[in-house]
């Protein structure tokens, strides 16, 4: 049960933490959805740097990390506005945004995760 209130109470952050961040970085008008495209790096790199730091250390406490990691990062992060961002910008016919967005976030999360795990090597 405590495992599951980590969880929630992490989510719960990351959501209004992404939700905060992309109402200020989403700016209307603008083609590349900046907002949801900086919280998913932000998240990767966390996400890296946490677990980087628990298998280095493991002095993370399994709760500790639900909270962070599955919790915060997971509700953070958001593959579905992801998605419904690119659906639009193919309906409205903008390629060049959809690939940019698309690509770029495979290639720079991935890179994000590994800096954040490098990152915790070094702490």
């Amino acid at each position: 049960m405590k495992a599951l209130l980590m969880v929630f109470l992490g989510g719960g952050l990351g959501s209004v933490s992404r939700y905060l961040i992309s109402r200020t970085l989403n700016i209307a008008g603008f083609p590349f959805p900046l907002g949801t495209f900086a919280v998913n790096i932000a998240g990767s790199l966390l996400l890296g740097f946490i677990l980087g730091l628990a298998l280095k250390t493991g002095q993370l406490s399994n709760n500790t990390i639900l909270f962070l990691a599955t919790g915060f990062c997971g509700g953070f992060t958001t593959f579905s506005t992801f998605a419904f961002e690119n659906q639009g910008l193919l309906k409205s016919g903008d390629y060049f945004n959809f690939a940019l967005y698309t690509f770029g976030s495979i290639i720079v999360g991935f890179a994000a995760i590994f800096v954040g795990l490098y990152l915790s090597k070094l702490v």
